[in-house]
Order: structure tokens, then C-alpha cells, then sequence
């Protein structure tokens, strides 16, 4: 590649890496920023679940709008305003300020991510270049995350508004670049529908062509917006009633409302997208084996790895009583993916094909839970260890063929739209897994005293550990339906792993607020020395 094309690379990548950086950041400096604005606990996890939540809901109306309205556009103006939100945080000294900021940088997020991966995809040529793009990318969100927590951890000391102004000096510096290097798109992309009714009514090739052609429909006429809004509200309630999950039976009337109501509203977005000449969503990318299984393991894999990150971070924190620094850097090995999935993981790709490979991240992730179930007291860090290396070379291997699977096939011009469901699928999983885990923490620690019986404490980890083991278990098994599906390795043109799944994470990083959890003891001394 040349110089432009390494720069545009570098912004676009540093997009990624923002991203991950940010929601490390957070989550390592809440229990400071609890402490400081006296936040009580039900607001301090909305700071951290408006994210989510923003996120999760827009994700799939991002990826589609970057397919359908311009992904330069799309990317500028949603890095702006993640820029924009980020400051305000920043300056935030209520409660339902940093709520407000978070739940719109996540907005700005589900729909910035997305148009820089379908940007790549359409940037670079087919093939090596392309692979290469994305295989950097896909490093560098996982470097964003893991030297996000370290970072987090420095800045929190300094004082934790920096965990929000640090993020909007990189962003304005990644929105000058862009600017510049970004090429305009000379028109709207199309889809592929209509690209086959203009195929059908092409002219002979014989025959004459007109002076003053027509020029192509723009994708903007005829927006689906009442598909946009069923969809956004169907996310939205979704999401919060997957967040709700960890609150187990407090409150279920709620947590059942909601999940009706995002029911009713997907079944109404399906009528609409069957009937709406220029859908959001074209249904049929959903009859696509590959896509759906790819998209639900995903969810399995992604959900499992950030709810067996939570249960571990609590571990270390509430039983063992290390800090939040402490436990950050004891995590980054599971940044080991950073390495392993630009260089391992093509190679296997290569020989073996991506759907053994992803079976094999599956079973080392059966392996790695399996592996801390056990968990004791005192165990050292040594004895963590095989469990950590494990989970992050796991990672490496699942997440990058997952995400070819979830896009190969798919119409350059539907690229957003796959990027977009991979990525709802995964923050879906996230939001899944740590609420799972949260829910079964509770019910299994509810018949002990809080804080008084920390053999009964670890009971409860232990008890929430197997969710993320059922959760690999059956994704291995639902991967396994899909060794004989493809024989042979991906193309050259392939899409590659864009990113790991980070945005979920600021719910699960070392300075969750234990007391934010159904049954958790929170030690009032460490807190306020975190």
C-alpha cells in the first residue's frame, strides 16, 4: 500500500482504537467518579449500561445508514459528535449528565464503527490489501482495550475527567485527518436489488448510447423511515431488557414489559421491511446459513468471554482485594489477541478454513472457563494464568473467522448491513453474558449474609462461572453444523476480523462497583482508594 493509503488505514484504525480505549477508560475510573459526585449505586451502572444501551440499540440503523446515506458522511459526522459527548462528560456534575453522555457517545459509536469497517472494505483493493487492512484493524481495537485499562488506570490518579478529555484530543485529531484523507463518494451506494433491475432493463450492447444518460438513483430517496424507527425502539427495548436480566426477580413485571414491547416492535419491522419497496433490512441476508450462524455464534463466544471477564474481575477485587490498576494489568494477557489474530490466525485460516478454526476457539474457550471453575481462595496468579492465555488466544482464534463468515458472500453494497448485524450480535452477547452472570451471582449469593461469608461469596463465583461455559459449550456445538458447510479456505477477498468487540466492555473492566451487583459486598475502604 502507499503512503495515503497507510494514512487513511491509520485514521480509520485509530477510530477502533478510541473506541476501545474509551470504554476501558471508564470503566476503571467509575468508582472514583462515583465517589467524587456521591453518584448512588443505581445511577453509577447506568453511566456504565447507557453505553450499552446506545450502542446495542442503533447499531444495526448505523451500519445500514452508512450503506445507505454515505459511509464518509456517516463516519464524520458520528465522530463529531462522539467528540462533542465525550467533553461533556467530561464536565459533567450530575449524575444524569454522564447518563446523557454515555448513552450518546454509545449512539455515536454504533453508527461510527460501521462506516469505518465498510469504508475499508470498499477503500482497498480485493485481496491481499484488503486482508492486510483488516487484520490491522482488528489488532488495533484489541490494543485500544487492553492499554485502555492501564491507561485508565494512570489517568484515574491524575483525576478521572481525564478519562474523558483524553479521548476528545485523539478524536479531534482523528477528525482533521479524516477530513483530508477520506475521498468523497461520488454517488450514493445502491443496492443490490436495484443494481439486478437495472441489469434487467440494460440496453443491447449494440446499441447506442444516449447523450445525456440518467444518472442513478440516489439510495437516499424513498428512506424507510418507519422501518428506522421500529427497528431503533425494537433495539433500544431489547437492550434494556437484557440489561435488566441482572437484577434477576427484582422488578421482573418491568423486565417482561420490555421484553414484549421489543418483540411486538420486531414483528411490526418485519411486516414493514416485506412491504416497503426500499427496505432498511433486506430479509432475505438473513436466509444466509453462513451470516446466521455466524452472527448467533458470535453472540455465544462474545457474551461468554466479557461474562467470564466480569465474574473474574469481581473475584479479584472483592475476595482478593487488589485494585482496580492491580487487576487492569493482570488482565492484559487477554490482550494477547492483539498479536495472535493479525499473525496466527491467518495462517490456520489459510490451511484449515475459518469454520475448524472457529471451532477451535470454542473448544480452548470450553477449556479456559473450564479451567477456573475450580477457582480457590487463594489461588496465585500463576495458577490464573493457563485460564487467561487460554481465553485471549481463544478469542483471537473465534472472533476474526466469525466475522468472515458473518460478511462473506455479502454484496459490497450490503456490507454496512453485515457489519451492522455482526456488531448488534455481539453487543447483544455482551449485554447477555455479564447479565447472565450477574443474575445467577445473585440468586446463588441471596441465603448468604452480605460481606459475612466469603466461602459463600465464592460459592456464588463459582456458580456464575458456568454460565460462560454453557454458553462456549453451545457455541462449539453450534459451530460444529458448520465444518461441512464451506471445504475449503476463504478467498483472498475474504473480509478479514475488523474488531473486537470492546464496546460492551466498559460493564465488566476491574472497577465494576461490586455493590452495583445483586448480592455483592463492596468494601466502602477500597472503593475509595481505587
Amino acid at each position: 500500500m502507499g503512503t495515503r493509503a497507510w494514512a487513511l488505514l491509520l485514521v480509520l484504525c485509530g477510530t477502533i482504537f478510541l473506541e476501545g480505549i474509551d470504554v476501558a477508560m471508564l470503566a476503571v475510573a467509575i468508582p472514583s467518579i462515583r465517589s467524587d459526585l456521591d453518584l448512588p449505586t443505581d445511577t453509577a451502572a447506568w453511566v456504565m449500561s447507557a453505553y450499552v444501551l446506545g450502542y446495542a440499540g442503533f447499531t444495526l440503523l448505523g451500519g445500514r445508514a452508512a450503506d445507505l446515506l454515505g459511509r464518509r458522511r456517516m463516519f464524520l459526522t458520528w465522530l463529531t459528535v462522539f467528540l462533542a459527548f465525550s467533553g461533556l462528560g467530561g464536565f459533567a456534575t450530575e449524575g444524569w449528565t454522564l447518563i446523557v453522555a454515555r448513552f450518546v457517545t454509545g449512539v455515536s459509536a454504533a453508527f461510527m464503527t460501521p462506516a469505518a469497517l465498510s469504508l475499508i472494505t470498499t477503500s482497498y483493493e480485493e485481496g491481499e490489501q484488503r486482508n492486510k487492512a483488516l487484520l490491522v484493524f482488528a489488532g488495533t481495537a484489541a490494543g485500544g482495550f487492553s492499554l485502555g485499562l492501564v491507561i485508565g488506570g494512570l489517568l484515574t490518579q491524575l483525576g478521572w475527567r481525564w478519562v474523558f478529555f483524553a479521548p476528545v484530543l485523539l478524536a479531534g485529531a482523528l477528525l482533521v485527518a479524516a477530513i483530508r484523507l477520506i475521498p468523497h463518494q461520488p454517488h450514493q451506494p445502491r443496492s443490490a436489488e436495484s443494481e439486478n433491475a437495472e441489469s434487467a432493463n440494460a440496453e443491447p450492447e449494440n446499441a447506442e448510447p444516449e447523450k445525456s444518460p440518467v444518472h442513478p438513483r440516489r439510495r437516499t430517496e424513498g428512506f424507510d423511515i418507519l422501518g428506522a424507527a421500529t427497528a431503533a425502539a425494537a433495539m433500544l427495548l431489547a437492550a434494556y431488557a437484557v440489561i435488566r436480566l441482572e437484577h434477576g426477580l427484582d422488578g421482573w413485571r418491568l423486565t417482561v414489559g420490555a421484553a414484549l414491547a421489543a418483540t411486538t416492535l420486531l414483528v411490526v419491522f418485519v411486516a414493514v421491511e416485506r412491504r416497503t419497496p426500499t427496505p432498511l433490512v433486506r430479509l432475505g441476508i438473513l436466509r444466509t446459513g453462513s451470516v446466521v450462524r455466524a452472527d448467533v455464534g458470535a453472540l455465544l463466544f462474545v457474551g461468554a468471554f466479557f461474562g467470564f471477564q466480569f465474574v473474574l474481575t469481581l473475584y479479584l477485587q472483592e475476595l482478593r482485594g487488589w485494585s482496580s490498576l492491580q487487576t487492569a494489568i493482570a488482565l492484559v494477557v487477554l490482550g494477547c489477541d492483539a498479536i495472535l489474530a493479525p499473525t496466527l490466525t491467518p495462517r490456520l485460516v489459510t490451511r484449515f478454513g475459518h469454520a475448524k478454526v472457529i471451532l477451535g476457539g470454542f473448544v480452548l474457550a470450553v477449556v479456559a472457563y473450564g479451567l477456573f471453575l475450580p477457582v480457590g481462595m487463594d489461588w496465585s496468579y500463576a495458577a490464573m494464568f493457563p485460564t487467561l492465555i487460554i481465553a485471549g488466544t481463544a478469542f483471537a482464534l473465534a472472533y476474526g473467522p466469525l466475522t468472515i463468515a458473518a460478511t462473506d458472500g455479502v454484496a459490497e453494497s450490503e456490507q454496512g448491513l453485515a457489519s451492522g448485524l455482526l456488531h448488534t450480535f455481539t453487543q447483544f452477547g455482551s449485554a447477555i453474558g455479564i447479565s447472565a452472570v450477574t443474575a445467577v451471582y445473585g440468586l446463588a449469593s441471596s441465603g448468604a449474609s452480605a460481606g459475612s461469608d466469603p466461602d459463600a461469596t465464592l460459592s456464588a463465583f463459582r456458580a456464575a462461572l458456568i454460565v460462560p461455559v454453557a454458553m462456549v459449550t453451545l457455541g462449539a456445538l453450534l459451530s460444529s453444523f458448520g465444518i461441512g458447510s464451506r471445504t475449503k479456505p476463504p478467498t483472498a477477498g475474504a473480509p478479514a476480523a475488523p474488531a473486537a468487540p470492546t464496546t460492551a466492555a466498559a460493564t465488566v473492566i476491574a472497577a465494576t462497583p461490586a455493590d452495583a451487583i445483586p448480592g455483592a459486598s463492596a468494601n466502602p475502604a477500597r472503593q475509595g482508594s481505587s
